[in-house]
């Protein structure tokens, strides 16, 4: 049967359409693969241009070597009986226990101390226990006790433990033995032991603030240096949350430091050793290698998903959900990685100048700012990558305020050796170098002199300018809810009045 000439007209329209869907198709394959291969190269560019300079951009750079298990802290048995649950070295059972962190209610910030630990809230929650499990983990003395050697007696049942982690402490290394190939997914191996360090400082922070309390500044000062030495065995692990942790363990190391220099209770000698390994701590220099190790990780979690066209992301209400990414081209997870190393290279990095020793708040606010116009306008090659970076102007701000806690407590604890040795603080700082200090840090804000007075009453009070910028003649600035607000005021170091 012939076709008609209606039937002819569809066929042609029909293979006119065929042909303009292969075009297109086509053209998209060619625009995709074009697409794919300038990602490609552009990424490969940048990295050889940044690697001449000294970059490197792969987790298998920031791996530590690998070390004996009998020479590392972390392959410890204390170490391994603590994480496989059969031992805990904690100051309180599953209810938390009284409210002692120094990042909440009056006790305030590291800056900002006016209390000492409530060693009788701590003695009333060790000798009123309605929790049997809570009983066989602190005993009660018989008789009632200060408070402070009440709090020693039930912590007594750790002494062993911690002994055992102060001895583990002499190893040469402390490298987290976790798989780096993994990348973020170490996470779910790490946070454990994060935790249980955490958790050994609190403990630490508790039983040397007793000591320091019952006159056993000896004591104390082992508790000390034990716990600076849990935030300095985090110092190899590149990833950001272990840097956060260090952040809050050198927030609760402040504290008995505080309340020693507070109660002239240390000793020229021991606020020598205070002094000493306090200077160890160094917040600013270490802080690139943590920016340089999110950086290197994020780089593998999208090359993760180019391979595997799948990305994992753990959302709290739904959890573990993976999301397809079939449907994007290569160019998509190139172009995020160049476009977060671009960002962490330009932006990131320079917000902390190691030699200056300066982090402008100016500079963050700039940045930040540029940061949030950049999410505003939406960009497939950036989508993903631009994402991360307000957490990291963030932890920039917290390395910031606790280096200056350090750089506070180092001079205040020259200023109680210069009051030792002739019975009263200094009119200004200059006297205490090089005898009490080798080097009177200076105000990481903006590199000029911290501010210090002694006070009429004979004490003294010593601050930076905070992040406003402003002297404002030692004045802290607190919240709504009596918390210390390091966004506004001064960040200061003094002492409850007498």
């Amino acid at each position: 049967m012939n076709e008609t000439p209606k039937n002819k007209r569809g066929w042609r329209i029909l293979r006119r359409l065929l042909i303009g869907v292969i075009a297109v198709a086509t053209l998209i394959g060619l625009v995709v693969t074009e697409e794919n291969w300038r990602g490609k190269r552009a990424w490969e560019n940048y990295q050889r241009e940044w690697t001449a300079k000294g970059e490197h951009f792969d987790w298998q750079s920031l791996a530590p070597p690998a070390v004996p298990d009998d020479q590392n802290f972390f392959t410890a048995p204390i170490f391994t009986a603590m994480q496989n649950d059969k031992i805990s070295i904690t100051p309180y059972g599953n209810d938390g226990g009284p409210n002692f962190l120094p990042d909440h209610g009056p006790v305030g910030y590291a800056l900002y101390r006016m209390h000492v630990t409530d060693l009788v809230a701590w003695q009333n929650y060790y000798r009123h226990q309605t929790n049997a499990d809570l009983t066989k983990r602190f005993p009660v003395s018989p008789q009632i006790l200060t408070p402070a050697a009440d709090v020693l007696f039930s912590l007594g049942k750790r002494d062993s433990a911690v002994e055992a982690l102060r001895q583990a402490s002499q190893r040469p290394y402390a490298n987290m033995p976790f798989n780096y190939p993994d990348g973020f997914n170490s996470i779910s191996t790490l946070l454990p032991i994060l935790a249980e360090l955490k958790r050994c400082s609190q403990l630490l922070q508790l039983r040397s603030s007793a000591e320091l309390a019952d006159g056993q500044s000896a004591r104390a000062l082992e508790d000390v240096k034990l716990f600076l030495y849990l935030n300095q065995s985090l110092r190899n692990s590149p990833f950001l949350i272990s840097h956060l942790v260090r952040v809050a363990i050198a927030n609760i190391t402040m504290q008995p430091i505080w309340e020693g220099l507070a109660a002239h209770t240390w000793s020229d000698e021991q606020l020598a050793a205070l002094n000493t390994e306090l200077g160890k701590m160094d917040f600013l220099a270490d802080c690139g290698s943590v920016i340089r190790g999110e950086r290197a990780f994020a780089i593998a979690w999208f090359e993760n998903q180019r391979h595997t066209r799948e990305m994992i992301s753990d959302i709290e209400i739904r959890g573990r959900v993976t999301n397809s990414l079939a449907w994007m081209p290569s160019a998509y997870f190139y172009q995020n990685e160049l476009n977060y190393a671009r960002a962490s290279q330009q932006w990131i990095l320079p917000l902390v100048d190691t030699n200056s020793r300066i982090i402008s708040p100016a500079a963050l606010r700039r940045i930040n700012d540029q940061i949030n116009l950049e999410l505003k306008h939406y960009s497939l090659y950036k989508v993903q990558s631009l994402t991360a970076f307000p957490s990291l102007v963030a932890v920039v701000k917290k390395v910031c305020v606790i280096q200056t806690s350090i750089n506070l407590a180092r001079i205040a604890c020259a200023l109680e050796r210069y009051r030792l040795a002739h019975g009263e603080y200094p009119e200004t700082l200059a006297p205490l170098t090089p005898q009490f200090i080798a080097q009177i840090p200076h105000d990481l804000i903006n590199g000029q002199p911290l501010h210090y007075h002694r006070e009429a009453n004979g004490q003294f009070t010593l601050y930076s300018v905070g992040w406003n910028e402003t002297d404002d003649g030692g004045t802290v600035a607190l919240t709504k809810m009596g918390n210390f607000d390091p966004e506004k005021g001064d960040w200061i170091w003094q002492y409850p009045a007498k």
